[in-house]
C-alpha cells in the first residue's frame, strides 16, 4: 500500500538555441505511508527538482504523481515542504509563523495557539515562541521551519537537504530532533540529500538516484533497527550500508567521467 506513486516521470528543460536538458528521466518510485525515505543523489542530479514535482510547484514532461490515488497538480497543505533555506517570515515571531498555515484554514485563535506552543515545545524551543527570525540561530530557524510545516498537519512532508547549511554539529542535532519527532509522530517523510551518512541514518528506504539525467539507479531497505541516534554511524551494520551506498555512486561518478 502506498501513498506517493511516482510514475515513468520526465523532465526536460529548454534552453535557447540548444537542445533540451533531461532533468529526469522516467523515474519512479513509491512511498509507503507512515515511513521515512531519502533519496541521496550527486548535485545537479534532478532529486531536488523530483521534489519540486511532487510539491506541485512544477509539473513534469511525462508520467504521472498521485498522492493518495489522486493526481497532483499544484501545491497543497497536504504536503508541507521544508527548505534548505529557512523560509520564514521575518516580521512574524516564533509562534506566529508556526501558526501562519492554521490561520489561513480559519482555524481559531485558541486552537492555532495551542498547535503552534505543542510545536515549539516538540522542536525545543519553549520560551521562544515570541522570538523573532533574526534572533534565532540558524539551526533555531530550521526548528521553526519544521515546526509551521507540521502545524499543517500534512500527509507527507517533503524536506529539501534542509540541514544543509548547517556546522556538521548543529547538523547532527537537528538529525537527532528529526528522529524524535517522526519517532513520535510517524510522519510520512521524504527526504532529499547528498549526504550518504545522513540517507542511512534518518531512512526507512533509500533510493540512490544516477547524475543527470537523473533515474534511480538503487533502491533499498534500510533494515537498522529504530529508534536511531547518532551513535548508530558507527555500527558495522551502518558501515555496511554506507559501503554499498558509496559503491553506487562512485560507479556512477566513473561513468560520467568516460572512465
Amino acid at each position: 500500500m502506498s501513498l506517493l506513486d511516482i510514475a515513468d516521470v520526465s523532465v526536460r528543460f529548454q534552453t535557447r538555441g540548444k537542445p533540451p536538458v533531461v532533468a529526469l528521466d522516467d523515474v519512479s518510485l513509491t512511498v509507503r505511508p507512515d515511513t521515512f525515505s531519502v533519496i541521496v543523489g550527486p548535485s545537479g542530479c534532478g532529486k531536488s527538482t523530483l521534489l519540486r514535482l511532487v510539491a506541485g510547484l512544477e509539473r513534469p514532461d511525462d508520467g504521472r504523481i498521485t498522492l493518495g490515488g489522486r493526481p497532483i497538480d499544484g501545491p497543497s497543505r497536504e504536503r508541507g515542504m521544508v527548505f534548505q533555506s529557512y523560509t520564514l517570515f521575518p516580521w512574524l515571531t516564533v509562534r506566529e509563523n508556526v501558526m501562519f498555515g492554521p490561520k489561513l484554514d480559519g482555524m481559531s485563535r485558541a486552537a492555532r495557539t495551542a498547535i503552534a506552543d505543542e510545536l515549539i515545545e516538540a522542536v525545543h524551543l519553549t520560551g521562544f515562541g515570541d522570538a523573532y527570525p533574526t534572533e534565532l540561530s540558524g539551526g533555531m530557524r530550521q526548528r521553526v521551519a519544521l515546526a509551521r510545516a507540521l502545524a499543517n498537519d500534512p500527509r507527507i512532508l517533503l524536506m529539501d537537504e534542509p540541514f544543509g547549511a548547517l556546522d556538521s554539529q548543529t547538523r547532527q542535532v537537528m538529525q537527532e530532533l528529526l528522529l524524535e519527532i517522526w519517532q513520535r509522530r510517524r510522519k510520512t517523510v521524504l527526504f532529499i540529500t547528498h549526504d550518504i551518512d545522513e540517507a542511512i541514518l534518518l531512512g526507512d528506504e533509500v533510493h540512490v538516484m544516477s547524475a543527470r539525467p537523473g533515474r534511480i539507479r538503487s533502491s533499498m531497505v534500510i533494515d537498522l533497527p529504530r529508534p536511531r541516534g547518532i551513535d548508530a554511524l558507527t555500527t558495522g551494520d551502518f558501515m555496511g550500508w554506507k559501503k554499498r551506498i558509496l559503491g553506487l555512486m562512485h560507479a556512477e561518478a566513473v561513468r560520467v567521467a568516460g572512465g
